[in-house]
């Protein structure tokens, strides 16, 4: 016997973070059930639901501001400004996401942690202090996982599976100039080294 759909929990699950199919069942169902009456109760508070069915998630957006408005809502959900290594282990674990899929063999991509500081040492200045360097690729690494992006592996804390909301964040047409943001971070990166 399955629950009856409950706005209340899926809203509330929505404002706490993202909704996964996989690890929030009941409210993930909930809301597929009450798609216009969860938009039409967080419309109000100047939000919209995304929801991405085929991957599983769903999360809440800032409503676009109307630029004609002379007394905007104030923002609920804040802007989080990324520090450059950040950003490019997204970049790097969105394209590694996208090849993945291309290959179509599972549906959850796995990453070790030194697969993943692999993939950023080629853009990371040579350094003689290697301990100095894990350290900072760790902290990377975790401050993926605490913003929803990469998700431990039970019983492994080496192993952390890709989150597909990288998707919604990192999208098709920005993978599509990766190329060109790479040699950009490059052209950074040995301006760093100079100075």
């Amino acid at each position: 016997m399955t629950a009856e759909p409950d706005l209340p929990l899926a809203v509330t699950q929505l404002m706490k973070g993202v909704v996964y199919r996989d690890t929030h069942d009941h409210a993930w169902r909930s809301l597929l059930e009450l798609q216009p009456q969860a938009r039409d109760y967080v419309d109000v508070l100047g939000l919209q639901v995304v929801i991405d069915e085929a991957e599983g998630y769903a999360f809440l957006r800032q409503r676009p501001g109307d630029p004609d408005d002379s007394a905007p809502l104030p923002r609920l959900i804040p802007r989080r400004a990324l520090s450059f290594h950040v950003s490019l282990l997204l970049a790097l674990l969105r394209k590694k996401l996208a090849e993945f899929d291309a290959q179509g063999a599972d549906t959850r991509l796995m990453l070790t942690r030194d697969q993943m500081a692999e993939m950023v040492r080629v853009f990371l200045p040579a350094t003689s202090n290697e301990a100095r360097l894990t350290d900072q690729i760790d902290a990377h690494i975790n401050k993926a996982a605490e913003l929803g992006f990469l998700r431990p592996a039970k019983n492994s804390e080496q192993t952390y599976e890709v989150r597909r909301i990288l998707k919604a964040f990192v999208d098709g047409q920005w993978l599509a100039d990766f190329d060109t943001r790479l040699a950009e971070y490059a052209a950074l990166l040995a301006g760093e080294e100079q100075a």
